[in-house]
């Protein structure tokens, strides 16, 4: 909490996107025969498979274990996570007609989310949980191709032709988004990550036309709460200083560009996370640790440093090379 707020800290801390997943063996028991949704909406799992990472790796913050097309599931889209697919929307919205279906976002519909945020609360103690949403433009790609896209051509579409409608449907979607951090933040998060797996598919200009917007009115309603915001895409290193302007707190990079070169990308008052390539933990631990090391040497540039993966843990990782990177991170920063 003090890194993302760049107060003085006495060592880098450290939590890794996706540390709650299948490179952990206990968590392939607990999901085994579980669908993905009915994980995220079951409390004692979502409790538990939030701890793992946390019992395992001693890492400084949990990461709150859910999908960025739950508050989608639970507004009644038609959806399903399929396994070595992602995402599938039964009835993609592609017109006005489709976006009446989105309604907005209710407490009620997810009790489950508040149910856990507060069972984990208690059982973390200390350690800050962040909470976690899916941002519009990642969430709307998925609505309108009906589910993963290489070139996101019908979101395009629509972001170019038809500017009322996609305006519209990230309005909607971003007060869903909203709403689904507030109750998370209500139940007692401690810190919200808003995360957008896709929008590194967009120029600058569309960026700041199409997106910024509402990613704007996402963080802006936030600041009232006072937690801190974290925002993170993917392959958006050209977006960097737009990611800043939006309104976080602190923003993610991705391994394709070094912290200290990001740092001068987002500019002044801001904390970065990153950005160690998650590919490097398959390689031998001397070189997991040098660029480790690397890292940590660039990240001091930052005002403010929380040491991540550039992206999630990949499933093949070896979870003792995670958890002999934690350890390493504490020492090699420890002021």
């Amino acid at each position: 909490m003090r890194a993302c707020r760049r107060q003085a800290v006495p060592y880098t801390p450290v939590w890794y996107m996706r540390q709650a997943g299948r490179s952990l063996p206990e968590y392939r028991k607990v999901r085994e025969g579980v669908p993905m949704l009915t994980a995220c909406a079951t409390p004692e799992l979502v409790v538990e498979i939030t701890m793992q990472p946390v019992r395992r790796y001693g890492v400084d913050a949990a990461i709150f274990f859910s999908d960025i097309v739950v508050p989608l599931k639970a507004i009644g889209v038609d959806l399903d996570i399929r396994p070595g697919v992602g995402p599938v929307v039964e009835a993609p919205i592609r017109d006005r007609e489709g976006l009446a279906a989105l309604r907005p976002l209710e407490p009620d519909d997810v009790p489950y989310v508040t149910e856990s945020v507060r069972a984990l609360v208690g059982e973390l103690g200390g350690t800050p949980l962040i909470g976690f949403a899916g941002a519009p433009f990642t969430l709307a790609s998925y609505l309108i191709e009906g589910g993963p896209s290489k070139n996101h051509d019908n979101t395009k579409a629509m972001m170019y032709g038809e500017p009322e409608l996609w305006h519209a449907l990230m309005e909607r979607l971003s007060e869903i988004t909203l709403a689904f951090l507030r109750l998370q933040v209500a139940a007692g998060a401690s810190a919200v990550q808003l995360f957008d797996s896709w929008v590194g598919a967009v120029a600058p200009e569309d960026y700041r036309e199409f997106v910024l917007p509402h990613t704007s009115r996402i963080f802006a309603g936030l600041a009232d709460l006072g937690v801190p915001r974290i925002h993170f895409g993917v392959g958006t290193g050209e977006l960097l200083g737009l990611l800043g302007e939006a309104g976080a707190d602190v923003v993610g990079v991705d391994w394709r560009v070094p912290l200290d070169e990001a740092a001068l990308r987002v500019g002044a008052g801001k904390a970065l996370q990153g950005n160690l390539d998650p590919a490097v933990l398959l390689a031998p631990w001397e070189v997991v640790e040098r660029r480790a090391r690397d890292v940590l040497t660039r990240g001091r540039v930052a005002e403010g440093h929380v040491f991540n993966l550039g992206h999630g843990v990949l499933p093949a990782t070896d979870p003792d090379q995670l958890a002999r990177l934690t350890d390493l991170v504490h020492e090699a920063s420890a002021r």
